[in-house]
C-alpha cells in the first residue's frame, strides 16, 4: 500500500476526544475517536502502515493492532484516506472563498457544527481576512465552542478594533469586569443593522412574546384604568406600544436607536419620539407620567439601581412602572457570552423600595428562543404606593 495520506477534501477541527472531519466533497460529517485522531494526523504521506502500526500500536490494548490497518482501510473506503493515484474528483482543497460560502449554504440548511469545521479552515487560510474571522466567532458562538470564539473574535478586532459590539463581547468571553451597561455605541451599531429586519426576527423566528406578556401583566395591575399619560422606555419599531395603545390618552417613546425610532414613527401611534439615552433622558425630563414600560430593554443595563429611581421620579401617584429582564441565577447580575445581562429576582425586590417602589406583580415566563433554546424572563410591575 502506498503511504496513505489524509484527503485534501476532509477538513478536520478538534473536538474534547478527538476530531471531527468533514469531506466537503461527499456532504458527510465523521466523529473521530482519541485513535482515530491520531491516525488521521499520523497519515500526512510521510509515513508507511508499518510506520504508523509502530507508533499507534503501543496505545492499544494487547490483541488490537490489527483495528489500525482497519481503520486505514475504512478510511480509505470511506474517503477520509487516499492513496497516490487514487484521488476522486471530489478529493480537492478548497479556496478560501468556497470554504466561506460553502459554510454560509451549511448553516443556512441548519447544519451549523459543519459550517463551523467549513469557516474554521477558510479563516485559517485568510488570516487578513477579518470578516473570515468574524464569521467564525459567531459559528463557535452559536455552537458552544467559547474559546474558539473568544480567539476568533480577538483576531477579528485585531483587524478591525473600532466595531464596538464585539469589543463588547469580548468583555464577556475574556471574563472581564462588566460594565453598568452597554455602551451607546455598540446599542446603536447592533440596531443599525438589525432594524432592518428586527421584526420578522424577533416575532417570526425568535417566537417574541414580550408585549403580549407585558399586556397581560398591566391588565392584573391597572384593572380598568384608561386614558394613562404613558412613557415608553427603549420603545424599538413599537411592537409594545401596539399592545398598550388602547389605555393611553398620550404616548411616548425614548430610544437611542434613529433607525428604529423610524419604525416606530411609520405606526403613528405615538405622540412623541425622541432620540436619547433612557437614563439621561430621565434625568432631564420633568414629565410626568401613570404608566412606564420597558420590555427587552433592560437587557443593556447590569446595573437598574440609577434607571430605577430615575423612573419612580417620573411616575405620578399611583403610577405603574413595568419593565423585562432576563431571569439569572447569579446575584446581582451577570453579563452573558451574548453581551446581555441577566438579573437575579431578589435584586428586583432589594432595589424596589430603596427607589420608593413597591412590588406589585413579578412573575417569569417565556420571552422568546435564542440559538434554540428558551430566553426566560421576569416580567415586572413596580408601583409607587401600597397596593390596597
Amino acid at each position: 500500500m502506498n503511504n496513505p495520506a489524509l484527503s485534501p477534501a476532509i477538513l478536520l477541527s478538534p473536538v474534547e476526544n478527538g476530531y471531527v472531519a468533514y469531506d466537503t466533497g461527499a456532504d458527510r460529517l465523521h466523529e473521530l475517536n482519541p485513535i482515530a485522531s491520531l491516525i488521521a494526523e499520523l497519515c500526512d504521506g510521510s509515513r508507511t502502515v508499518e510506520q504508523i502500526r509502530a507508533i499507534v500500536g503501543p496505545l492499544l490494548p494487547d490483541g488490537r493492532a490489527a483495528e489500525i490497518d482497519r481503520w486505514i482501510d475504512e478510511g480509505i473506503e470511506a474517503g477520509l484516506l487516499s492513496k497516490s493515484g487514487s484521488l476522486s474528483a471530489n478529493a480537492r482543497s478548497l479556496e478560501p472563498k468556497e470554504l466561506l460560502e460553502l459554510a454560509k449554504r451549511l448553516r443556512d440548511r441548519g447544519k451549523v457544527r459543519t459550517a463551523f469545521v467549513c469557516q474554521q479552515r477558510a479563516a485559517q487560510l485568510a488570516v487578513n481576512d477579518a470578516k473570515a474571522w468574524k464569521y467564525l466567532g459567531e459559528l463557535a458562538h452559536i455552537i458552544g465552542r467559547r474559546d474558539d470564539a473568544r480567539s476568533a473574535y480577538e483576531k477579528y478586532v485585531a483587524l478591525c478594533p473600532d466595531d464596538a459590539e464585539i469589543r463588547h463581547l469580548l468583555v464577556a468571553l475574556r471574563g472581564d469586569a462588566p460594565p453598568p451597561r452597554v455602551p451607546d455605541e455598540c446599542i446603536q451599531q447592533l440596531y443599525r443593522k438589525f432594524s432592518a429586519f428586527y421584526e420578522s426576527n424577533m416575532c417570526d423566528e425568535l417566537h417574541y412574546e414580550g408585549p403580549e406578556r407585558m399586556r397581560n401583566l398591566l391588565a392584573s395591575v391597572l384593572g380598568d384604568r384608561h386614558d394613562l399619560t404613558m412613557l415608553e422606555l427603549g420603545c424599538g419599531s413599537g411592537l409594545v406600544g401596539m399592545e398598550l395603545k388602547p389605555r393611553t390618552a398620550s404616548m411616548l417613546g425614548v430610544d437611542l436607536s434613529p433607525e428604529m425610532l423610524e419604525l416606530a414613527r411609520e405606526r403613528k401611534i405615538y405622540d412623541r419620539l425622541e432620540v436619547a439615552e433612557i437614563a439621561d433622558w430621565l434625568g432631564k425630563n420633568q414629565d410626568q407620567f401613570d404608566l412606564i414600560v420597558a420590555c427587552d430593554t433592560f437587557i443593556y443595563f447590569g446595573d437598574l439601581r440609577e434607571v430605577m429611581s430615575l423612573a419612580a421620579k417620573r411616575l405620578n401617584k399611583g403610577g405603574v412602572f413595568a419593565f423585562t429582564v432576563e431571569r439569572g441565577d447569579r446575584h446581582p447580575f451577570h453579563l452573558t457570552d451574548a453581551g446581555r445581562y441577566t438579573h437575579h429576582p431578589e435584586y428586583i425586590r432589594e432595589l424596589a423600595p430603596a427607589a420608593g417602589l413597591t412590588v406589585a406583580r413579578m412573575e417569569e415566563g417565556f420571552l422568546r428562543m435564542e440559538y434554540g433554546v428558551e430566553v426566560i424572563s421576569l416580567f415586572v410591575a413596580l408601583t409607587n404606593e401600597n397596593p390596597g
